[in-house]
Formats: C-alpha cells, structure tokens, sequence
C-alpha cells in the first residue's frame, strides 16, 4: 500500500452519495480496500438525515442526482456537520459554480469523473487528514480555555493572598510593589503547579531560572531583559501542563515513536505556554520567548519555523539553557551536545556565551524519572515514595540501600505504590 492508500485511521466514516448504485460499489471497493469505512446512499435526501444522526470524516457526493444536487447537499451538511470534509464528484464541470462553492466553504475539493484511483485516494486521506485536526485543535482549544479558567481562578486567589500580605506588611507602601509581589507568587505557583503534574518540570524550571540568571549576569543584560529572560526559564514549560504525562515521558525518551496527533501536541505547548502568560502582569515579552524557545537556529524547530536572527536573542539563549537541562546526559556530556549544535541547533554566538556562564551558576541537582524496577543501591530519592493511604514510606533524600529498595518493593507487591518515582541524576 502506497502513502496515497494509507488511512488516517479515525472511528468516524465517509459518506458516499450517488444515484448510481455501480459508481458507488465501486467507490466502496476502492475506499474499502485502502483501510476506510464508509456508508453509502443512492438517495441524497436520506444522506442528508444520516449527516443529522451520525459523524462522518469526509462525506463525497456526486453533482447531478435527482431532488437534491451534490452541492445543495454540501451545503447543507457544512451547516450541520462544518467539521466534515465536503468532496464533490462531477462528470461535468460547471466551473463558476464549484469555483464559489470552494470559495465559501462548502466543498474542500472536487473531483472529475472518472477520476484516477490514486489521485482519488489522496484526495480522501488529505480530506481525513483535515478532519482529524480540526478535531485535535478543538480539543487544544478546549484544553487552552480550561487551562486559562484555571489560571484565572489561581490568580483570583492569588490576588486575595497578596492583600493579605498588604495588611500585614507595612513596607509595601505602592501599587507597584503589589504587583511585583503578585508576579513573583504567580510565578512560583505556576513552578509549584508544574512539580505537582510532572516534578522533572519543576525541576528543570529551577535549573534554567538559575542557568539563565548566570546568563544575565555575564551579559550585563539590563534589568528588564533580565527580568524577561529569567521570567521564561520559569515558565517556559507551563503549556505541557495540558499534555498527558505519559505522552510527555514518551517525547523525553522515544520521541520518533510519537504519533502525528501526539507530536502536534506536544509542539503546540509553546503556543499552549504563551496564552497561559497572557493573563499574568507585564508578561507579554515572556510569553513571546516561551514561543519561540523550541525554534531552530537552522530554521527546523517549531511552531513558526523561525531561523537565524528571526528568533528574538532570548530566546536563543533559553533554547539553549532549555537543552542543557533536559538532556538525558551528564552535564559535561550534555555540554558536548550543545556545543555539537551550534550552527543548527543554536545560536553558535549563544551557546558561546553559555559555555562561560554555565560554570558560575548554583544550579539545583538534576532528577530524573525511574520505574520500581530500575531502583539501585546508591540512588538518592529526589522525592518522597508514600502509600497509596499518603502515609510516607520512604523520605526525600533517603541514600538507598537494599534494605530500602525491599522495602519499597515489598509494599509495592502488597498495595502498588501509584508514587512517580524521582531519584537525583
């Protein structure tokens, strides 16, 4: 099977529609051998009620049928099922009517009988194609506005927290000192709500914050671009936050096994982390280096495939201090790796910088995930492991020994301890 036949496996059908029974056969064959479910109809007035009762990914009708034409019937089915790929099939060209027709959204493509079957299947799997991410960027959608309810609601919290403090702080004297307060809190609760859903992000946000601090410090940056820079390495991984864990995980360890709906998850998270800024104070800047901070030098990152100059200069700096805290190696192995980068990875001027500063800066240790089954002697819990009641089984900071790793394992087998497990690197 050729790219051309190869679904884009989806649980919704295609509709066929055409008042010739034999054209329809063979659409179903043709369609049915490439992977596809469809349902056919010879009556386009009862397609048009199964479009009111039932999801389909691309609905295909043929032009001239009696009681309803192909593009009455599109245009129908765009008002009820808009998220449907609309196809119309024609013997003959009208070609002012479907150039319109295109025009306002009722049909996707058209195709000309008698079509050639590859060109036919590639115009069904590019219409599945469309389907799937409408789809999947209604769930982003839907995703980003609960997200943003959610930052919303901390911040009305927050607020209410900082007026607290006001009352009992006589030294805050203005309202700028208030609003300082508030983005410093808003910006620990949003690292705090980051180690809550996957503590290798906490971590890494206080690496980078460090990182990026050293950064500022050998440039000289002035203060609102060190403001800026060390505000991003905070937040810059916020947006994954409304990504499952496990998909996070699987990006981190295999990320070539990730599915096309799972990677434009993930590279949508930049995009994600930006908007999630937008409702904090002043961060607008932020929010733009957070965009850009999985950008390319060569101009292969994502998501607005930026190179060179294009990506703001902080951003080259993050990207870089972003890649050194996520690399899966020890830190004089992960500094080989930027440094093989530069030039296409990175900015080679940034990663020159960061080859300087990195050496002056207090980082915090770097944690990494493992499974039970991976626990050695001489590990060091980077955070607690607690019973599935919340009692503490074994405490942060614990240097394991066999004694410990049994035990750990022996309560497991008892009540699985459901824990991510985090050990220091």
């Amino acid at each position: 099977m050729n790219d051309a036949e190869a679904p884009f496996k989806l649980p919704n059908p295609i509709l066929l529609v055409d008042d010739d029974p034999a054209v329809l056969k063979l659409l179903e064959e043709e369609l049915g051998r490439a992977g596809y479910k469809t349902e056919a109809r010879t009556d386009p007035t009862a397609a048009l009620e199964d479009v009111r009762n039932k999801t389909f990914s691309v609905i295909l009708s043929d032009q001239r049928m009696p009681g309803l034409s192909g593009l009455h019937l599109l245009g129908q089915a765009a008002r009820i099922q808009p998220a449907a790929t609309r196809m119309l099939i024609t013997g003959v060209m009208d070609m002012e009517t479907v150039v319109e027709a295109i025009n306002t959204g009722e049909i996707f493509r058209f195709i000309v009988k008698p079509w050639l079957r590859e060109e036919l299947l590639a115009a069904v799997k590019n219409g599945v194609q469309r389907h799937e991410l409408i789809n999947q960027n209604a769930h982003l959608q839907s995703a980003t506005q609960a997200m943003n309810q959610q930052l919303i609601e901390l911040n009305r919290s927050l607020e209410q927290q900082v007026k607290l403090v006001a009352q009992k702080n006589l030294q805050l004297h203005n309202l700028n000192d208030a609003l300082e307060d508030n983005l410093v809190h808003t910006m620990e609760l949003c690292v705090h709500t980051m180690e809550t859903f996957y503590p290798l992000l906490g971590n890494r946000a206080r690496r980078s914050f460090q990182l990026c601090k050293s950064v500022s410090e050998h440039l000289k940056l002035d203060e609102e671009d060190s403001r800026v820079l060390e505000c991003s390495a905070l937040l810059y991984d916020i947006g994954l936050v409304g990504v499952p864990r496990q998909i996070i995980r699987q990006w981190e360890e295999e990320p070539e096994s990730l599915g096309d709906a799972e990677r434009a998850l993930i590279e949508q998270h930049p995009v994600l982390g930006q908007e999630l800024t937008g409702f904090g104070t002043n961060l607008e800047a932020v929010g733009k280096i957070i965009r850009a901070h999985h950008e390319r030098f060569d101009g292969g990152g994502y998501p607005d495939r930026l190179a060179g100059e294009m990506i703001p200069w902080l951003a080259r700096l993050l990207t870089v201090v972003a890649a050194f805290v996520s690399s899966p190696f020890q830190d004089h192995e992960a500094l080989e790796s930027i440094k093989a980068g530069a030039g296409t990875l990175f900015d080679p001027q940034a990663v020159r910088i960061f080859i300087r500063a990195q050496p002056t800066a207090v980082v915090p240790r770097k944690v990494r995930q493992v499974l039970l089954n991976e626990l050695r002697p001489g590990m060091v819990l980077a955070k607690g492991v607690h019973t599935y009641n919340g009692l503490l089984l074994v405490a942060e900071g614990q240097l394991l020994n066999a004694t410990f790793i049994e035990k750990i394992l022996n309560h497991n087998r008892i009540q699985p301890i459901t824990d991510l497990l985090f050990v220091y690197a």
